[in-house]
């Protein structure tokens, strides 16, 4: 039951994760929208754009895991040393609390999600009309 709960507020967190990146990247594009057009009339294929915008979004989320499994680290460690008693059971289930398997998997599978949420806005500065762009404003 509580493996079910703490499941349930991970999905949640998670979506609400992509939901910010996926905002604040949809966002950002929306404003640089001259800057991309500019871009792309001086010679800049739809690749570049790609990379610049997934870029722009990755590199936030890969410094915060980056910081995330330090602290991870650091409070299994604690946890574990002020949990350990002889008489306590093994909440972890046979995994160790630095287990670097889980922590390449997680900050793995966040970074996956983050560029994806990057993905999606960044596809849709790829096909902007330069022309357009410059008479927007």
């Amino acid at each position: 039951m509580m493996a079910t709960g703490a499941a349930v507020l991970a999905g949640l967190a998670l979506l609400l994760a992509v939901a910010g990146i996926y905002g604040v990247m949809s966002y950002l594009v929306s404003q640089r929208v001259r800057e991309i057009g500019i871009r792309m009339a001086l010679g800049a294929t739809a690749a570049d754009v790609l990379r610049l915008i997934v870029r722009q979004g990755l590199s936030p989320v890969l410094m915060g895991a980056a910081v995330g499994v330090v602290a991870a680290a650091a409070a299994a460690s604690i946890l574990r040393a002020a949990l350990a008693s002889p008489n306590s059971p093994d909440l972890l289930f046979g995994i160790g609390a630095l287990d670097p398997a889980t922590f390449i998997t997680v900050g793995g599978f966040l970074a996956f999600v983050a560029a994806l949420a990057s993905y999606i806005p960044a596809r849709r500065a790829m096909t902007v009309d330069p022309m357009t762009a410059l008479r927007c404003e």
